[in-house]
């Protein structure tokens, strides 16, 4: 494509016999940038496809400038060579005098000119002297140049160009919804040039949806997937996924040969990297899912990389395109396309680098649960909730580690066990916390202190289930192997295990001793979290049995407890039931402040329990003062936000009775119907919404205009946004179409990002379309 100009001679732009699929937003947004800066750089990992979008907005654009001009330098190797090879482009040939740059800069300099470099990163000194060199001497001029790597010169604007929108595994799957994803879209038109009339159904949406996605939304592996179908089914490619390098070939022949094979693409972008650079990149590929700075200094360095250079290290990766940086909760992350993390794989030094790795990652991320166990009663609690929610894939990982090799489930035991209290408990996540302490339990059958303990965690887990069968017999062998090794904590443990146990079963009588000997063997053992988890359920049981007075001072004593080591998620707990107590005396302000205050800190985990458990009480208040409606539609949405992890609300044990009185109470004013009804709109607001209006604001809960807004967590005014980007506006396009200055539109955006957990425009425009085909009734 070198030599080639367009503007006033559109008809000269290298042909693309494919269409062009989606980015509308990246479209916008460089049209933003060349408006503000006269160097735009998009990067971005190789076919993901730069060059395309490159051309399609110059293409847009060609009418703003005098001429348009595209130099490929994909196939140039000779950095000397740059500046020959754009002027050339531009028809300056044979300029045996004098120096080309030169000649280049005066040819353009009466011109309003947009130059377009592709290809740059293996040229890259090169190109970003010719860029500064041009620009500083050429005021009209522009450049838009693609490079895996930005090209670090003052001034340059870098737009990262991300995969196609791909569908998300839990995701709607309507055929509809799918349709309206850039990468099922584009896959699509490539299969019906391939197969023509091939067509998305029922029989082939899940395959289809799942391809895009472990294909990363990159363009020219779906295209080359598409190839394929010419002699596989598209539930033949899912399966060969797992060996995409060997069968991801036969692009086009006209193309350059790094773009023909997936292999091929890729290593283009390995051999850019020094040596250095590769090895930490291919030790990466041990992570399953994102990661963040720590552990990959704790886990790749050595072995000729030294710690204090793994930033140093990991910056430059992520600057040639290689490693995605995303912001998860405030934190800086960073993640491999599962496609590159199967080519770094295959780079690995030898068969036993992997084990070795493997190994390095499972004793971080065992240090790591270890020190959120410890640390979990106290003002990191909240930090390492969040930490360790962020770092499903690498515990999930490193349990497996533990399973897969021998004398390993010892380990695996002990981490299984500490993060029952941060991780599994708080999320809760009983199935997933059971499931992987029993299976440790099987690995290892040892009678030591270890297995008595998490037993105690697996009892409490199945009874926090209502699942009492399961859990008798994990609390007998238990309380059995803690006598049997002589040790104390397992027995404290034991005792409160079986003190929350009679406690849920409504057995207070038997709960309150048991109870009573927890908090004074565990306070002497120094475990403030059960100590806390004690004392709630042992005032609780001392309420229920008719002495307020002392169940009162209990609660006021678990409190104290959690503020003195600056913790919430027992408050929140504590707070939650003590409401209930409360509401039981009578005293409807303390209990509505109470359960207010729980929601305002049990929000922080999206402890959907704890929240659950807040907003029933408040219906229960409501009720009581007159208040239907809104009662019945906190009834609606407690019973939403529990079923979320498998509970329905507070219709078990001792609460059942509180919950139906409320319901004959608000049946017996409002009617059947309108009860219904009201409960309905309740189970509609998202959490967010749910909770905003237990606290108080009249608004949040309102009726929603659309079906849309009924199940987003961004309000009115922000989806109006939402659907703008989706549109391809950039800011500044959204502040003038909604008559308000730049920086609140900037605002707006950043609110939408963090509520939705993204990082990109892009994935709010996904997203959004995604809404829109979801509550579509055609869909």
């Amino acid at each position: 494509m070198a030599g080639t100009a367009f503007a006033r001679q559109v008809g000269n732009l290298p042909a693309d016999m494919t269409s062009f699929v989606g980015r509308r937003h990246e479209l916008a947004e460089i049209r933003r940038l060349l408006s503000v800066s006269r160097l735009v750089t998009l990067t971005g990992v190789g076919g993901v496809g730069k060059t395309r979008l490159a051309l399609r907005a110059a293409f847009e654009q060609h009418r703003a400038f005098d001429e348009v001009w595209l130099a490929d330098l994909g196939t140039l190797d000779d950095p000397a060579l740059v500046g020959e090879t754009v002027a050339a482009t531009v028809g300056l040939r044979d300029q045996t005098a004098g120096c080309p740059v030169r000649a280049l800069s005066d040819f353009l300099a009466s011109r309003r000119t947009l130059l377009v470099l592709d290809n740059c990163e293996h040229l890259l000194d090169a190109v970003a002297a010719l860029a500064d060199t041009l620009l500083r001497g050429i005021p009209e001029l522009r450049i838009l140049a693609t490079s895996r790597q930005s090209l670090g010169i003052m001034g340059e604007r870098v737009m990262r160009v991300a995969p196609l929108p791909v569908p998300e595994p839990d995701g709607p799957r309507t055929l509809k919804a799918l349709e309206r994803y850039d990468a099922v879209t584009l896959f699509m038109e490539r299969a019906a040039a391939v197969l023509p009339g091939f067509t998305l159904d029922d029989g082939n949406r899940e395959d289809v949806a799942t391809l895009c996605r472990r294909l990363d939304g990159i363009p020219l592996a779906i295209e080359l997937a598409a190839v394929r179908l010419r002699t596989l089914s598209v539930s033949g490619l899912v399966e060969r996924l797992d060996d995409r390098y060997r069968w991801l070939t036969g692009g086009s022949r006209t193309a350059v040969p790094r773009q023909r094979t997936l292999h091929a693409l890729i290593d283009w972008s390995f051999q850019l990297l020094s040596p250095a650079e590769r090895t930490l990149w291919t030790r990466m590929s041990i992570f399953p899912g994102h990661f963040d700075l720590e552990a990959a200094e704790a886990v790749c360095s050595g072995d000729g990389i030294a710690q204090e250079d793994v930033l140093d290290l990991l910056d430059a990766v992520v600057d040639k395109s290689l490693l995605l940086r995303e912001e998860h909760t405030g934190d800086v992350r960073y993640r491999l396309l599962e496609t590159l993390r199967a080519f770094a794989r295959a780079q690995e030094g030898g068969p036993d680098e992997r084990p070795a790795l493997a190994r390095r990652h499972r004793d971080f991320y065992l240090r790591l649960t270890g020190k959120a166990a410890a640390e979990w009663f106290g003002r990191r609690q909240v930090a390492w909730y969040t930490r360790l929610k962020l770092e499903q894939d690498n515990l999930r990982a490193a349990l497996e580690f533990c399973l897969r090799e021998p004398g390993e489930a010892a380990a695996g035991l002990r981490m299984a066990t500490d993060l029952h209290r941060p991780h599994w408990l708080p999320n809760s996540l009983f199935i997933q916390g059971r499931h992987w302490i029993g299976r440790m339990l099987e690995a290892e059958p040892g009678r030591t202190e270890a297995r008595a303990r998490a037993l105690c965690g697996a009892a409490w887990l199945a009874f926090a289930q209502g699942d009492a069968p399961a859990g008798e017999p994990l609390l007998e062998e238990a309380a059995d192997l803690a006598r049997e090794v002589d040790d104390p904590v397992s027995l404290s443990l034991a005792c409160l295990v079986s003190g929350k146990a009679a406690h849920n079963r409504g057995d207070f009588e038997g709960a309150v001793p048991l109870l009573e000997e927890a908090v004074t063997l565990l306070t002497a053992a120094g475990d403030g979290f059960a100590v806390a988890a004690a004392l709630l359920a042992l005032a609780d049981a001392t309420g229920c049995l008719g002495d307020p007075v002392r169940a009162g001072d209990l609660f006021e004593r678990g409190l104290a407890l959690s503020a003195d080591h600056e913790e919430s998620w027992c408050r929140a707990w504590t707070l939650a039931i003590y409401a209930i107590h409360l509401w039981r005396q009578g005293e409807h302000e303390r209990a509505t402040a109470a359960a207010r205050e729980s929601l305002l800190l049990g929000r922080a985990f999206d402890d959907r329990l704890s929240l659950a458990t807040a907003v029933e009480v408040l219906a229960w208040i409501l009720s009581a003062e007159g208040h239907h409606p809104k009662a019945a539609r906190m009834l609606g949405a407690a019973d939403a936000i529990a079923r979320t992890v498998g509970v329905s609300t507070l219709r078990m044990g001792r609460y059942v009775e509180q919950h139906e009185e409320c319901v004959a109470a608000l049946e017996s004013q409002l009617g059947a119907k309108r009860l219904a009804r009201a409960m309905q709109q309740g189970g509609r607001l998202t959490l967010e919404q749910a909770v905003a209006e237990a606290l108080g604001d009249e608004q949040a809960g309102e009726e929603p205009e659309t079906a849309a807004s009924a199940a987003s967590p961004l309000t009115a005014r922000e989806l109006e946004i939402a659907e703008l980007i989706a549109q391809g506006l950039s800011n500044k396009e959204i502040a003038a179409a909604l008559v308000v200055a730049q920086r609140t539109a900037e605002g707006h955006v950043e609110h939408i990002l963090a509520k939705l957990g993204y990082t990109s425009r892009a994935q709010i425009a996904a997203w959004m379309t995604a809404q829109k085909a979801e509550h579509d009734p055609g869909g």
